[in-house]
């Protein structure tokens, strides 16, 4: 297949999303003193925030809550595991971790060396993703990464979510191309390869910690310098 428009998904694809909030919570343990009302290591913060953080990006996914309650009640059901039932704590840390999150630079390994290998064979880069418009462009920007994407579509702007049709046409649309010559490359297999399978469009599934599964992408790499041989 002779593939024209290439989609990335940027959290745990492109923008190495658990190295950036890992980095962000140690600075917000630290800072606020959480040792000292019961929290006992970062590594344990951590661990509790992304368990929450998964189950209720996926509840928002599939529209069982808003963006604002995702926002605080991660935040809040973490210090809940430690026995700190203050929702205003809850809430002042979230907004510290929303505003200094989006500042981390971390990205995947060779994921600069592909985006310029795909822009030198001339395809066009775009992006589409769950993410928060303000929030996804602060990432883009920070980490150097923004200019090489023609498009940048979130959940926010088309009011629609990954894996569900409308945000795929809407990219479509957007970028001026049909689904035989997109690729959808990305590390959800719910959202990024079943959403873009269901729609019609091909897929990478971009798995570095190879879990086992049994959806059948079109490709699957482990590491990103493997899309060269895909494109």
């Amino acid at each position: 297949m002779a593939y024209k428009t290439l989609f990335f998904d940027l959290d745990h694809t492109l923008w190495d999303f658990e190295q950036n909030s890992y980095h962000t919570l140690s600075h917000i343990y630290d800072t606020h003193e959480l040792a000292t009302i019961g929290v006992p290591s970062v590594a344990v913060f951590y661990e509790h925030y992304k368990v929450h953080n998964d189950r209720l990006w996926a509840r928002y996914r599939n529209g069982f809550i808003g963006r604002e309650e995702l926002k605080w009640k991660r935040m809040w059901l973490t210090l809940i595991e430690f026995k700190i039932g203050d929702e205003r704590l809850a809430r002042a840390l979230s907004q510290v971790y929303l505003e200094a999150l989006p500042h981390q630079q971390a990205l995947f390994p060779f994921a600069i060396e592909i985006l310029e290998y795909c822009k030198a064979q001339q395809y066009d880069l775009n992006l589409i993703t769950n993410g928060f418009e303000d929030t996804q462009w602060k990432k883009l920007n920070a980490a150097g990464i923004g200019h090489y994407f023609t498009h940048v579509i979130t959940s926010e702007a088309t009011n629609s979510l990954k894996p569900h049709a409308p945000i795929f046409e809407y990219a479509l649309t957007a970028a001026g191309a049909d689904k035989q010559g997109s690729l959808m490359i990305g590390d959800s297999l719910e959202a990024d390869i079943m959403g873009a399978k269901s729609f019609g469009m091909d897929q990478v599934y971009f798995n570095p910690e190879k879990i086992p599964h049994e959806v059948q992408p079109t490709f699957e790499i482990s590491c990103l310098s493997e899309l060269k041989q895909i494109v």
